[in-house]
């Protein structure tokens, strides 16, 4: 079992249904073309499901005006799945009771309802050692992967976010610096270093609609309005103004084809 935080939805399980995304996984599962693979993805993001966990009442006490007071503090541990082979963990999650029933290890579990935000951010975190999570395990089943977790979790966050982004419909272009702003690189290296998170970030230029600024592309786990601003704050010394500045995470498509062959001005250090 694992036990981490989950946002936890005030929709009972017995209400929770998810048509549109079996409808989904079932024509993925029939012609795996790109287009179907992002539907059931898009489904995925907007769907809701039913997690199975064992929730317990742990006593405990505190002291409040020099008296000691017994309470209770809630804990939450979710069943895990576990392959077989590679002996890898994963979260299994569920489009609706029928399905969560299939599951005969579960008999008498809590059903925690969550979203793909929640499991992403219980997937990411260090202390779930979970390798993704399995919609529907023991029917027409769906593995999503950690690495595409994150890359889901992060361009939808991105396409979320109001400030240093490329708009839909945006005139860009991206290239090398004529010199490179090392009074900026050595600041934003000095910020970065304090960011576990962080596994690498680049430096390019970026023309967007006729305006020239600096374009970071950074390879992170973790909370990307976080990551983003601290590097945002880092900068501000360094450039006119927020449209100077674009950010984009490295599993975006085109920050990928931005950064091909160049070489990041920060990669964290191998402890």
């Amino acid at each position: 079992m694992s036990e981490l935080k989950v946002e936890n939805s005030k929709v009972p399980a017995e209400e929770i249904k998810n048509p549109a995304l079996l409808a989904a996984i079932e024509k993925m599962q029939a012609d795996g073309s790109k287009a179907n693979i992002d539907a059931m993805i898009t489904e995925c993001v907007k769907a809701r499901f039913i997690l199975p966990a064992q929730v317990r009442q742990i006593p405990n006490a505190h002291t409040e005006n020099g008296k000691t007071v017994m309470g209770s503090s809630t804990q939450v541990q979710f069943r895990l799945l576990e392959n077989t082979q590679t002996k890898q963990k994963f979260f299994g999650v569920f489009t609706d009771t029928d399905e969560l029933n299939r599951w005969n290890g579960v008999a008498g579990a809590h059903k925690v309802v969550t979203d793909f935000d929640s499991l992403a951010g219980m997937v990411m975190d260090p202390k779930s050692n979970t390798e993704g999570f399995v919609i529907n395990a023991f029917g027409k089943s769906v593995t999503f992967p950690k690495p595409m977790v994150i890359s889901i979790k992060q361009q939808y966050d991105y396409m979320r976010r109001k400030k240093n982004i490329i708009e839909n419909g945006t005139q860009v272009r991206v290239g090398e610096p004529k010199e490179y702003p090392i009074d900026l690189m050595a600041t934003l290296i000095n910020h970065l270093s304090t960011e576990p998170q962080v596994n690498a970030a680049f430096l390019r230029m970026i023309e967007k609609d006729g305006k020239v600024g600096y374009f970071i592309v950074v390879d992170f786990i973790g909370d990307m309005n976080q990551t983003f601003e601290g590097i945002a704050d880092a900068a501000k010394p360094y450039i006119d103004d927020e449209e100077a500045l674009t950010i984009m995470p490295y599993t975006m498509e085109f920050a990928k084809n931005a950064v091909k062959g160049i070489e990041p001005f920060y990669r964290k250090t191998e402890e």
